[in-house]
């Protein structure tokens, strides 16, 4: 499937629903670890995360602020590295010029990147709901190929945190979290087969009554 004319993304790294990128390709018996630089990136990821007090959203949010050409260009675990390395930079616990001249590291966060909006008014099992086209530059887990498209709630979850905040501090905020059902043909148009559909997991403040 392909995205509709209108959709756009807030960032590089939501490829979902893209023209021009192609299946995903999968590698039969694919190694854990493609080189050992991969493994001690990833126990070194650990390491400074759990040391930092960095969460999961800081995380994602500090690889999803890399610069779209060295983002589509790097791998995997490069994506890993240069998180945590902007991380460390941005608390004082490593210093730009320890890291060799011309690390990339990712922008800066600011306060645009927060979300605007607030939590919604709760939905039961059956509402049609509509995802808020909300646009700002920070953290989400809102796909950006259903925002602003129409869904079924078939499932509610209990309250979960919520990842756009706690991308920005150390603060748990719990929130109702939904299971949606999209029909294909509202997410990609006529084309697509109106036998399929697509659930996603949603927080309350990304719906609206529709």
């Amino acid at each position: 499937m392909v995205a509709r004319d209108d959709e756009h993304v807030d960032g590089i790294h939501d490829l979902g629903g893209m023209q021009g990128f192609g299946p995903v390709e999968t590698e039969p018996d694919e190694p854990v670890f493609h080189e050992r630089w991969e493994g001690r990136t990833y126990g070194l990821a650990g390491a400074a995360l759990g040391a930092g007090g960095f969460n999961t959203p800081m995380f994602r949010h500090a690889i999803e602020r890399m610069d779209p050409a060295h983002y589509l260009s790097s791998s995997y675990y490069e994506h890993w590295l240069t998180a945590v390395a902007t991380l460390l930079v941005e608390a004082g616990i490593v210093r730009g010029d320890e890291l060799g001249a011309g690390f990339p590291l990712s922008r800066l966060a600011t306060a645009e990147d927060v979300p605007p909006f607030a939590p919604g008014d709760g939905f039961a099992v059956g509402d049609r709901v509509r995802v808020r086209d909300v646009r700002f530059g920070g953290h989400t887990r809102c796909p950006g190929y259903v925002r602003g498209r129409v869904g079924t709630v078939v499932r509610i979850d209990p309250p979960a945190p919520v990842p756009e905040l706690e991308a920005h501090r150390k603060e748990r905020v719990l929130e109702p979290a939904y299971g949606i059902r999209f029909e294909a043909t509202e997410l990609w148009g006529p084309d697509a087969d109106p036998a399929a559909a697509v659930h996603v997991d949603l927080c309350d403040r990304y719906l609206e009554a529709e």
